[in-house]
């Protein structure tokens, strides 16, 4: 299967330039494949946040690189990795961030309006399609104060899938659910993983929910410490 992003000797160092510099991540080297559903663990401080961020394009490595399709983006202007986010990346938060002054269906289509694209009649319709996934066609009208945290939360991974985005990072996606929902947000996950084709890494502390992966990546103190493929 085709890699789809690389990180290639990955090394993070907050304030460099000081007395007293604090190197969080050390030489990460990593492949992640085309449609691959992968789980990145380590305690608090690990620095595996750090490290989702970093492929987010939300944060630069000190030293290193990292790979989109075999392009680097250790070139690209904060314009151009601002539209990369928004074009190839998908973000779930452990907390939703949906707006609540607007409904679940227009908390979808967010990313539209702030990157001030069209909403044309094939975006709605994917809207709809994804509202459909997640089990809340029939909640689409209601205002996002108006639904439980598990519909919250799958509002936001709607709204994560709304432009079709290559890889999708997870961070603590179900951190503030109970059992019963975390369990039904992962086989939703898998089952999108399924349908779309969509690479998946998700940064979680809970081992039971990295289980239900196909591969386990342990950070600690800002190394690869364990890469498992099931």
């Amino acid at each position: 299967m085709a890699s789809i992003l690389s990180l290639r000797k990955v090394c993070k160092t907050y304030g460099e330039n000081t007395k007293n510099p604090t190197k969080v991540l050390f030489d990460v080297d990593l492949e992640f494949e085309e449609s691959s559903f992968n789980a990145i663990i380590g305690q608090s401080g690990s620095g595996k946040s750090t490290l989702l961020n970093i492929v987010g394009s939300l944060d630069r490595p000190t030293t290193g690189d990292i790979l989109f399709k075999n392009e680097s983006l250790a070139k690209l202007s904060k314009n151009d990795l601002a539209a990369f986010r928004n074009r190839s990346l998908g973000f779930i938060f452990q907390f939703h961030y949906l707006l609540p002054e607007f409904t679940a269906l227009e908390n979808v289509l967010m990313p539209y309006r702030i990157s001030k694209q069209p909403i044309t009649d094939e975006v709605m319709n994917r809207a709809n399609e994804l509202l459909d996934i997640v089990g809340l066609g029939n909640f689409k009208n209601k205002l996002a104060t108006n639904l439980s945290g598990g519909q919250q939360q799958r509002v936001a991974i709607a709204r994560s899938l709304i432009n079709n985005p290559a890889i999708v990072l997870a961070d603590e996606p179900t951190g503030n659910l109970d059992s019963d929902t975390t369990e039904k947000v992962y086989e939703l996950l898998r089952e999108i993983n399924q349908k779309f084709k969509t690479t998946f890494i998700i940064i979680t502390h809970d081992r039971t929910v990295a289980e239900k992966t196909d591969r386990v990546i342990e950070i600690k103190d800002g190394r690869v410490y364990l890469d498992i493929s099931k």
